[in-house]
C-alpha cells in the first residue's frame, strides 16, 4: 500500500516566517524546560537497538550487497524523522528535546510508547527506566527479581517523581555517548503521548507548520503477557488528537510482524503502518527479520503496511580499510511493492561501522539508495545536508 504524498513546504516554511516560526518553537524549549513537571502532571491521556558491529556483514548479506544500484527517482521531499527528540543534544524523549527537534526542522517527531500500571500510554524507549532515570534512588525497592525497574510497575504518578537523564549503561553508570548533555537536576520528566500530541498540535498552531508524530508500539506481545494492549491504547489516544487515516500526519511503527498486520486487520487503523526490521538475534518480537528482508517477505509487508523501517546496515554497509560502500537491494526492492524506506539511526557520534564520515552516511541513504526519509538524533544536521 503506498502512503499518501506528503505535501510540500509552504513559502511561509521557506522564507522569513519560517525562519520566526523556529525561533518561536526554540524559546518554546526553554518554556517546557521549565513548565515539563506541570505539563507531565497534567497529562495523562490514553528505535532500533544499537546492534553490535559483528551483525553488520551478516545484515549486508542477508540483503545481498553490491555495489551501488542503478539510482531510481529520488523521493520528492525526504522526510527528516527526529529520533527521540534532537536526542544528540538533549535527554531523549523529554519535551525540551521534542522542541528542539521541533526548531530544527524535523518533518516528524518519534514517539516511543510504553504503559504505565494504570494503562497511560508514556514515552519511552525502554520498557525498563533505570538507563535514563534516577529509579533506583526514588524507589530502591520497587526492582523486579531480575533486577530491573518496569514502567509497567509504577502508575503515572508515581514516574513523574522521576528526573530523566541523558543515557547510561546501567551496570557501569557510564553515558552510552561521552559527548552528549549530562547536566543533572534539570526538571526533566517522562511525559504522557497526549503531552507530545499536545505539544506538536499547540506548535503546529503557533509557527503554521504541519510536523507530524511518528508512534511506536514497544513489544506488544511482552505487555499483553502483562495483561495489557498497548496498540489499543496507542491507536485510541492519536485518534483523539485527530490521526485516523493516511491522509494525517502520523506513521505508526512496530518490530512486531503479527501486531502490525493486527492493528491494519482486527484493530481496523487506517493510519500508515512501517514495519520496523531488526536483526533476528535482538529478539525483538518472533519476527523473521531475514525473511522480511527477502522479496516475498516484502510483499507480505506491504499487503498491511506502507512501509518499512530497516536498520541502515540493511541498506548500506562499508568495508574496513576504506573503500566504495555496498548497497543492498532492499530499498529497491521495497519500492517495487510500494513501501516507502525509513530506515534508523544516523548519529554523528555513531557512524554505522567503517563509514568515513557523516557526509558520506547522508549522502550513501539518500543520493545512492535513494531512502524516503531517515531517523536522526541530529535532525539539523540532516536539514542542513538536505539544503533545507
Amino acid at each position: 500500500m503506498l502512503a499518501q504524498p506528503l505535501p510540500p513546504r509552504s513559502a511561509c516554511e521557506r522564507g522569513p516566517a519560517g525562519r520566526a516560526a523556529r525561533g518561536l518553537a526554540a524559546r518554546a524549549a526553554l518554556w517546557l524546560l521549565c513548565a515539563a513537571p506541570s505539563l507531565g502532571a497534567a497529562g495523562t491521556g490514553v528505535s532500533g537497538p544499537n546492534a553490535p558491529t559483528g551483525a553488520v556483514a551478516a545484515a549486508a548479506t542477508a540483503g545481498e550487497a553490491r555495489a551501488a544500484p542503478a539510482a531510481p527517482a529520488a523521493p520528492a521531499r525526504p522526510l527528516v524523522i527526529a529520533h527521540r527528540g534532537a536526542s544528540g543534544y538533549l535527554p531523549e524523549h523529554t519535551l525540551v528535546a521534542k522542541a528542539y527537534a521541533y526548531a530544527a526542522g524535523a518533518d516528524y517527531l518519534e514517539q516511543d510508547v510504553v504503559l504505565t500500571r494504570d494503562d497511560v500510554p508514556v514515552v519511552l524507549h525502554d520498557l525498563t527506566l533505570e538507563g535514563v532515570t534516577d529509579v533506583e534512588t526514588v524507589y530502591p525497592e520497587r526492582r523486579r527479581a531480575d533486577g530491573r525497574w518496569y514502567a509497567i510497575d509504577f502508575t503515572h504518578a508515581e514516574l513523574q517523581r522521576l528526573a530523566v537523564h541523558e543515557r547510561v549503561d546501567p551496570a557501569s553508570g557510564q553515558p552510552s555517548w561521552a559527548a552528549r548533555f549530562h547536566e543533572r537536576g534539570l526538571p526533566l520528566r517522562i511525559h504522557s503521548l497526549a503531552d507530545e500530541l499536545t505539544l506538536v498540535r499547540g506548535l503546529n498552531a503557533a509557527t503554521g507548520r504541519d510536523v507530524g508524530v511518528y508512534t511506536e508500539v514497544k513489544s506488544p506481545a511482552w505487555h499483553r503477557a502483562q495483561g495489557k494492549d498497548p496498540s489499543v491504547v496507542v491507536l485510541r489516544t492519536l485518534a483523539e488528537f485527530g490521526y485516523r487515516n493516511r491522509a494525517d500526519r502520523a506513521y505508526v511503527q512496530c518490530f512486531d510482524f503479527d501486531e502490525l498486520r493486527r492493528m491494519r486487520t482486527d484493530l481496523a487503523t487506517d493510519l500508515r503502518l512501517v514495519q520496523l526490521i531488526g536483526e533476528n538475534a535482538w529478539a525483538e518480537s518472533a519476527t523473521d527479520y531475514e525473511r522480511l528482508r527477502t522479496v516475498e517477505g516484502l510483499r507480505e509487508v506491504a499487503r498491511y503496511a506502507d512501509g518499512i523501517g530497516p536498520w541502515i546496515p540493511h541498506v548500506v554497509t562499508w568495508p574496513e580499510g576504506g573503500g566504495a560502500p555496498s548497497y543492498t537491494a532492499l530499498v529497491r526492492d521495497a519500492h517495487a511493492v510500494g513501501l516507502v524506506v525509513h530506515p534508523y539511526t544516523f548519529r554523528i557520534d555513531q557512524l554505522p561501522p567503517n563509514a568515513p564520515d557523516p557526509e558520506a552516511v547522508h549522502r550513501a541513504l539518500f543520493e545512492i539508495a535513494r531512502v524516503d526519509g531517515v531517523f536522526t538524533d541530529f535532525p539539523d544536521r540532516t536539514q542542513r545536508w538536505l539544503g533545507r
